[in-house]
């Protein structure tokens, strides 16, 4: 009797343990699934006091933007999902953008960098059309091609004259905003961006830029957060 009850409550054990690494299984798989459904890769909380930004000044959510000026994908999530982007939620004052400069395409890249911050810095109110004329610029069939060049810049500046041509040639030349370009790459590095366009929000980084219903949904993760 002693033995078969012995028996018994082992029995009872192994299904006992059995059940438990079950719930395990499935406590795993469901952690692993919730994870993948989160849009969100890391965070990085980003000092964008310096940089250009659209936008309400206290707008709950702020969205940044890494692109490079030579970048074709820059040019196309500029042309897609950021004018969506500032429809639904920029201009509602709920979204803040701001844009940080990636230089990952070399000397063009920089070059496109330093007249933007160029024009930030003395005609502020003309940043925001050159920086999407420059892009625009931006050739569609061999995009590989040297295209950024002063003369090239100068002409995309020339159809705003808030635009100081001489000042924007000058700081060229004289790499003047260099500065801010160091701030940028500082910037980047710190946020350990490794592709462009690469986009955060409230710090989080998505894994898709493109993917704006993964875009919508943390944005409104992040302004149910506020409530």
């Amino acid at each position: 009797m002693e033995k078969k009850n012995n028996n018994k409550t082992s029995g009872m054990k192994l299904a006992v343990l059995a059940t438990v690494l079950v719930l395990g299984i499935i406590a795993v798989i469901v952690v692993v699934m919730n994870q993948q459904e989160t849009p969100a890769l890391e965070t990085a909380q980003i000092d964008i006091s310096s940089q250009p930004t659209l936008g309400e000044s206290d707008a709950p959510v702020t969205v940044v933007e890494f692109g490079d000026f030579k970048c074709p994908s820059c040019k196309a999530w500029g042309e897609t999902v950021y004018p969506q982007l500032v429809e639904d939620y920029v201009n509602t004052g709920e979204v803040k953008f701001a844009y940080i400069n990636v230089f990952f395409h070399g000397n063009e890249s920089i070059l496109g960098s330093l007249a933007a911050e160029s024009v930030f810095e003395h005609s502020p109110e003309a940043y925001w059309e050159f920086h999407k004329a420059l892009y625009e610029a931006q050739p569609v069939v061999d995009h590989d091609a040297a295209w950024i060049t002063p003369e090239k810049v100068l002409e995309v500046a020339s159809a705003f004259p808030a635009i100081d041509q001489t000042q924007l040639q000058e700081d060229m030349k004289q790499v003047a905003q260099q500065e801010e370009l160091e701030a940028d790459e500082a910037l980047v590095e710190e946020a350990g961006v490794t592709q462009t366009p690469t986009i955060l929000i409230n710090g989080q980084q998505l894994e898709d830029p493109f993917d704006y219903d993964a875009i919508k949904a943390l944005i409104e993760q992040e302004l149910a957060g506020e409530e």
